[in-house]
């Protein structure tokens, strides 16, 4: 049986097809769960996401510390420690980190993320 335990600082770091430096904390292909996965994002200061949207994942932002500026449809505002975000399918968005430290977050997907899921909004030089 897979273990349902996970260490940070054993989970390697990779980026995403939006741009995103991701630990992967719970993932179905690697650790048994099954419905959702788990990740933590980290945005550097002055780096953006590419504008993208997934057409079945929900999504989750919390986000643990920094700041940022997260494009969510037509709306943009800022979000610090403690704010959580809903990204509903379908919905464009990309987030910005501000400030002087890194923007980090844990980013819930249901169904568990998924590069094919993933629908890039921008030509990748654009940003």
């Amino acid at each position: 049986m897979t273990p349902m335990k996970t260490r940070h600082t054993e989970i390697p770091v990779y980026i995403t097809k939006d741009g995103s430096e991701i630990r992967e904390l719970m993932h179905p292909a690697v650790h048994g769960n099954r419905l959702q996965s788990l990740a933590e994002a980290t945005v550097h200061p002055g780096q953006r996401t590419h504008l993208h949207r997934h057409a079945r994942t929900e999504e989750l932002y919390h986000v643990t510390s920094g700041r940022g500026l997260m494009t969510l449809g037509e709306a943009r505002f800022e979000v610090g420690a403690g704010d959580t975000v809903h990204i509903a399918p379908g919905t464009p968005h990309c987030i910005e980190g501000l400030g002087k430290e890194p923007l980090v977050i844990l980013c819930c997907c249901a169904p568990p993320y998924a590069h094919e899921d993933t629908e890039l909004l921008e030509d990748n030089k654009a940003r």
